[in-house]
């Protein structure tokens, strides 16, 4: 094999094994190259006329290929088409026994072609099939958007690290979506959500994520089977990344405790997340539509005295015990501040101005009060005496099911106990 027909199959053979690609494409690649090179050999622009003049031959496996040239005898003095007719004394000159009518099938050796349009040709192969790998890594992650991918570390930089997943293809972690405490060495294995990709240059650019909210839903499917089956509905989730995020759960199966079901049996299920997450603080909630009892929960550990709710500004004013204040707020503000991305509402918190050592729970009036009524206050965000004093008969009959006349009679054994 001469060195260019060996320069040119090694341009098309290098590709064949080492690129996600599927062999139709490489062969329409090779096929249209090699086609063009024929088109400037013979000078013809017609692609119907090369496809009927020439047999191109593609051996994927071993990365080769031939090209066969078809042409009808002719008396000699009347080849009208060199292309698809040779004269008899030519076709002679390859073998003898042909005659006028017959078809000649020649081999067409790539070093006839000249050196330097063989070369141009490779390095066209060459481009062509790099942008076909460079489309397919682009589409391939493109539909892989807010997915988990993992890959090692190849390169570290002090902006972003350089990730190979097990294809080879080139990933990208900036600084900005790192977890703050990330530190990661060459050859480590790290995973993310893919945020966006996006064509730089001609090339893809893979941005994975570690910070995304999506990022800590992914890993609640993986870990929580339940999830993954549909049994339990990841509402929402928002997150300040390696501090504290808080996670919305609802179950459709009453027999299932979504809230439990995530943190597993001793934590078993939730400790693995923590873990990738940097020790991240993690809220599980139960989600309900009810949204004084939404804030309340959103607003765990603290205990909340009571809520008031303009529904039309989307804002809570929210009445907690002095000692429960720092446990709502959280440090830095994280809490209240998860809290308000959480639910929606914007969340204000007082302090309750009433002598908390003097309320009562409301569970302590199970003997006068019915527990159904009593929960039904609590849904509303009232679980002690003077949560439920502190509104008015109005704004109680407005808020909860209860009847005027229930109200009445709560309101009255309530306030009998702080008069006794």
């Amino acid at each position: 094999m001469k060195v260019e027909h060996q320069n040119l199959a090694e341009a098309f053979s290098e590709f064949k094994t080492d690129k996600n690609i599927n062999r139709p494409m490489m062969v329409n690649i090779l096929e249209e190259v090699l086609s063009n090179l024929l088109k400037r050999k013979f000078n013809v622009e017609d692609d119907e006329a090369i496809k009927k003049s020439f047999n191109i031959t593609i051996n994927v496996d071993k990365g080769d290929f031939e090209i066969w040239h078809n042409r009808e005898v002719v008396a000699d003095g009347e080849v009208n088409d060199s292309l698809s007719q040779i004269s008899l004394s030519d076709a002679q000159k390859i073998d003898a026994d042909y005659e006028v009518g017959e078809d000649v099938t020649e081999k067409i050796n790539i070093e006839d072609f000249g050196r330097r349009e063989v070369l141009s040709i490779r390095q066209n192969l060459i481009s062509r099939i790099m942008d076909l790998e460079k489309n397919h890594v682009y589409e391939k992650y493109k539909d892989q958007i807010g997915n988990i991918v993992s890959g090692e570390v190849y390169q570290a930089w002090k902006k972003e690290i350089l990730i190979l997943d097990d294809e080879r293809n080139e990933l990208y972690l900036p600084k900005s979506e790192q977890i703050p405490s990330d530190f990661f060495r060459k050859g480590d294995t790290v995973r993310g959500v893919v945020a966006r990709v996006e064509m730089k240059n001609g090339s893809p650019l893979v941005i994975i994520s570690r910070t995304h909210p999506s990022f800590l839903e992914r890993l609640f499917e993986f870990e929580v089977p339940e999830i993954l089956d549909g049994l339990i509905t990841i509402k929402k989730v928002v997150r300040i990344p390696g501090e504290k995020a808080k996670v919305a759960v609802e179950s459709y199966d009453e027999r299932i405790d979504p809230v439990g079901a995530c943190v597993g049996m001793k934590g078993s299920r939730i400790h693995g997340i923590v873990r990738e997450l940097k020790n991240e603080n993690i809220d599980v909630i139960n989600y309900t539509s009810n949204p004084q009892l939404y804030i309340q929960r959103a607003l765990s550990p603290a205990k909340i005295t009571s809520i008031s709710i303009n529904e039309e500004k989307k804002k809570a004013d929210v009445f907690i015990p002095s000692d429960q204040v720092s446990l709502a707020i959280g440090k830095g503000g994280a809490n209240i501040k998860l809290a308000i991305q959480l639910t929606g509402y914007d969340i204000d918190v007082y302090r309750d101005n009433m002598q908390e050592e003097e309320d009562v729970d409301l569970d302590e009036f199970t003997d006068e009060i019915d527990e159904w009524i009593i929960d039904e206050l609590k849904k509303v965000g009232c679980d002690t005496a003077k949560s439920v004093l502190r509104l008015s008969k109005e704004e109680l009959v407005r808020r909860t099911d209860l009847e005027e006349e229930t109200i009445d009679d709560v309101v009255k054994i309530l306030r009998e106990e702080f008069e006794d």
